[in-house]
């Protein structure tokens, strides 16, 4: 019986956690998918290097170590993180297939990673084309303990200063339309251009469907 309303009490902080986060339909289609009924609406985004000012954290800038991760700190980051943010995601294959890792690290822990491609890909049965002189950023994650530093919009000036010396100005990303926590970060860095609204239907793992809603000018 107190398993059982510990098990309760879980699950309601868990829902409060993503309401307050605003991440609840979120949530409600992810569970949905578990069912075999996947209804993801999801926007196709273009982002560009600009000169802006290096944005400032809130630690000691002399010991956080800018590197690309390998297995090891890939390993442990799968180990760490739960939930939402991982769901779905082999990041070891990611590695394996020529995908980038980029991650910060303060005094030896991990803070923050980041991964990139620069080929073409499928996501979810619909082609993803990306030029020379392009790349597809995703997954990029804060860890809790420094959260609130200004670590996301400093990790990700770093990848596109980084990817600019080589030769690569344009990325491109991928935002689930209920996922309003990541919508409102993109909103608080711009610039940011969204391309098209892409609703992407899996019926049970054997039923792909992909539906323009809208493209932007």
């Amino acid at each position: 019986m107190k398993k059982d309303k510990k098990s309760i009490t879980d699950r309601l902080k868990r829902i409060y956690k993503l309401t307050k986060k605003g991440l609840f339909w979120h949530g409600v289609r992810n569970n949905l998918a578990k069912l075999g009924i996947d209804f993801m609406p999801y926007y196709w985004s273009k982002s560009t290097f600009t000169n802006f000012e290096i944005p400032k954290v809130g630690l000691n800038q002399d010991d956080l170590i800018l590197s690309f991760f390998g297995e090891e700190e890939i390993k442990f980051i799968k180990s760490s993180v739960r939930g939402i943010d991982v769901e779905g995601k082999d990041f070891i294959k990611y590695l394996k297939s020529g995908e980038r890792c980029l991650g910060l690290k303060y005094k030896n822990e991990i803070v923050a990673y980041v991964f990139i491609r620069l080929d073409s890909f499928y996501f979810r049965k619909r082609l993803c084309e990306l030029g020379d002189n392009e790349s597809y950023i995703h997954s990029l994650y804060v860890f809790d303990k420094f959260r609130g530093n200004n670590i996301a919009p400093f990790l990700r000036y770093k990848y596109f200063e980084i990817l600019y010396e080589e030769g690569i100005k344009d990325h491109y990303g991928i935002t689930e339309y209920f996922n309003k926590a990541s919508l409102k970060f993109q909103r608080k860095l711009n610039p940011i251009n969204h391309k098209s609204l892409i609703l992407s239907i899996i019926l049970f793992n054997t039923w792909y469907k992909n539906i323009t809603i809208k493209n932007f000018k």
